[in-house]
């Protein structure tokens, strides 16, 4: 299966470079699903489009198993600074993390099992917004669900590119494969005054400075050491002027943990420690939304993964996981079906790519790596 898809690497670096230079964001992929969309249905796959808003569905095959590959196909909001032919051409939206390359390996492989005969059924999901939340606070995995793109699959699989493993290479294994993420709001309320005469109003700067204190000490010293959590103050917003002191100053900022009974203590300790605010004589609002899941990579779906990836690859290729607080909404699926996602090296040598980066970028000979991988294991599972 590996010579098969690296004769196709051709295929799968135009795919890639084409979606690179032409990205959209979260539930606006028009353009690409529509490319997606004619791959499939040329490829003699029955298709169907606006699923979860802007999301493909590609199916081949009869019957059980079903099998299901998911791609997402959704870019960021960052202006790129790459200078190279195919760099983006939409002024501040960019592929920062990837998506091009999983949307293009998704595409050749199907390319590959239009070629195989199997039992049961291959359906692709070509997935809209994994970045973001629509208006709602839905994202792309859940909108493709409530649109039937799950019924009747068995197994799910994916990939992500990671910039920290050579190209080549992967990391897999089995259990959490990430974080759950949680956002938070809050408004730390005073009194404004002259900045010249503090003792006249209530500072909300000086109580938001008390409270974002105690947000970082909620991980150090009320969640287990051993219990994976993160709390992180992304934004502070208050005042406009430097002699006034502001009615209120926003905060916002982020929530990771593994364990849903963290997930709930944080939320708690959350409430507990921007009540701090009070005490001091001011007041605040909170809201919490939660988002996606932990990704929880399924042991059996993980052993077959790994095994496909030894033979395709030699066993000094493959990886145990790395663990890490980033987080995925392929836990959407993965909460209902079994399923797993790996890390599919992407690093350039000598030039390692951040994600979520202006400069990101990957080394394309990866992306036969992840089609093989891919194509090879949905085989093996659909004829188990």
């Amino acid at each position: 299966m590996l010579k098969e898809a690296r004769s196709i690497r051709e295929k799968l670096v135009a795919w890639r470079r084409d979606i690179h230079r032409h990205p959209e964001l979260g539930f606006e992929e028009a353009r690409t699903a529509a490319l997606v969309a004619g791959v499939l249905a040329d490829l003699g796959y029955r298709v169907r489009t606006g699923v979860g808003k802007t999301g493909v569905v590609g199916e081949r095959g009869e019957g059980g198993p079903v099998v299901a590959i998911r791609a997402d196909m959704d870019a960021l909001p960052i202006q790129e600074a790459n200078d190279v032919p195919y760099a983006s051409l939409t002024p501040g939206v960019m592929h920062a993390c990837g998506h091009d390359a999983h949307t293009a390996i998704a595409l050749g492989v199907a390319t590959l099992l239009a070629q195989e005969e199997f039992p049961g059924t291959v359906r692709f999901l070509f997935q809209p917004s994994e970045e973001k939340s629509d208006e709602e606070g839905v994202s792309g995995a859940e909108r493709m669900i409530e649109d039937g793109a799950l019924d009747g699959v068995d197994t799910i699989l994916a990939l992500h590119v990671h910039v920290g493993t050579p190209a080549g290479a992967v990391t897999l294994g089995a259990g959490p494969a990430g974080a759950g993420v949680d956002t938070f709001w809050a408004t730390i309320r005073g009194q404004g005054v002259h900045g010249a005469y503090p003792h006249k109003g209530l500072d909300p700067i000086y109580l938001a400075a008390h409270a974002v204190l105690a947000l970082h000490g909620i991980v150090s010293r009320r969640v287990d050491p051993f219990a994976p959590a993160v709390i992180t103050v992304g934004s502070i917003h208050g005042g406009q002027a430097s002699n006034v002191i502001p009615a209120q100053v926003e905060l916002s900022g982020t929530i990771r943990y593994q364990d849903p009974a963290v997930q709930t203590l944080i939320h708690a300790e959350i409430e507990r420690a921007l009540a701090v605010a009070r005490t001091m004589g001011g007041d605040y609002t909170l809201r919490i939304e939660k988002g996606a899941l932990p990704v929880v990579n399924d042991e059996r779906v993980v052993a077959v993964l790994r095994q496909v990836a030894v033979d395709l690859l030699g066993e000094e290729h493959i990886a145990p996981r790395e663990d890490g607080m980033g987080a995925e909404d392929f836990s959407a699926f993965t909460a209902l079906v079994p399923g797993a996602m790996f890390r599919l090296g992407c690093r350039i040598e000598g030039d390692e790519r951040k994600g979520h980066n202006p400069r990101f970028d990957i080394d394309e000979d990866c992306l036969p790596v992840g089609a093989a991988i891919l194509a090879e294991a949905a085989l093996r599972l659909l004829r188990a």
